[in-house]
């Protein structure tokens, strides 16, 4: 049977409906951007960092928003894996004051390095990797990999730092206080370098989160599983 609907009726129903299609429109353009956005960062990125790339290019969201719709279309950020402990801080080794003091700043190259181990999957398995960072440019200068978590590992990382930087002295060389890094090689190397070793204190992640910020981004951001 055929109704008829007063005009203004017809123009409310045709005026809200546009308004839908329109949202509608708007919705799927936004899908786009954060799709594109989630797969230019290969698949890394959450909400807060979409949402941060899409305003630098004009286009104003919410993080609420941007997390609606990566949560329609199914993107879920890549995490970093979680790994074992690589400090071993038990031990009766002599230990080194704390002479960085959370003081990553340095005003010129070759005046504070820092260094650290951790695990890095393969598909032969688990290496360690000891990298050493100097924290004027925040690019690792030193590095060295192993199946084992030895002095040797650490030695040779910073051995690499001292042969590309040109053997520099007095540089003020950081880490935590685990067994290697306590170790009479890695001491004795110091030594005969004219470095100054430093250490955190125990069981403080934040006094080399210089380091472990950079394992972190690696992880996340670089190795391919």
């Amino acid at each position: 049977m055929l109704r008829i609907y007063a005009r203004s009726g017809f123009y409310y129903w045709i005026k809200h409906r546009l308004k839908a299609i329109q949202r509608e429109a708007n919705r799927q353009e936004l899908d786009i951007k954060v799709k594109e956005a989630f797969n230019s960062s290969k698949g890394r990125d959450g909400a807060r960092r979409i949402q941060k790339e899409l305003a630098e290019n004009g286009n104003s969201h919410n993080v609420k928003t941007i997390a609606a719709s990566m949560k329609r279309q199914d993107l879920t950020p890549k995490a970093a894996r979680k790994f074992k402990c690589t400090t071993d801080s038990k031990h009766k080794m002599p230990v080194a004051p704390n002479l960085l003091a959370q003081d990553f700043n340095a005003a010129a190259p070759n005046q504070k390095w820092a260094g650290d181990i951790t695990y890095v999957a393969t598909s032969e398995g688990w290496l360690y990797l000891a990298v050493i960072i100097d924290l004027y440019s925040r690019q690792v200068v030193g590095w060295s990999m192993d199946t084992r978590m030895t002095a040797t590992l650490v030695c040779d990382a910073l051995s690499m730092a001292l042969f590309r930087r040109g053997f520099p002295e007095q540089v003020i060389v950081h880490s935590d206080r685990g067994s290697q890094y306590c170790s009479k090689d890695y001491r004795d190397l110091m030594t005969a370098y004219n470095l100054k070793q430093s250490m955190s204190r125990k069981g403080n992640c934040w006094d080399n989160a210089c380091v472990e910020s950079f394992f972190h981004s690696m992880k996340v951001e670089a190795i391919q599983y």
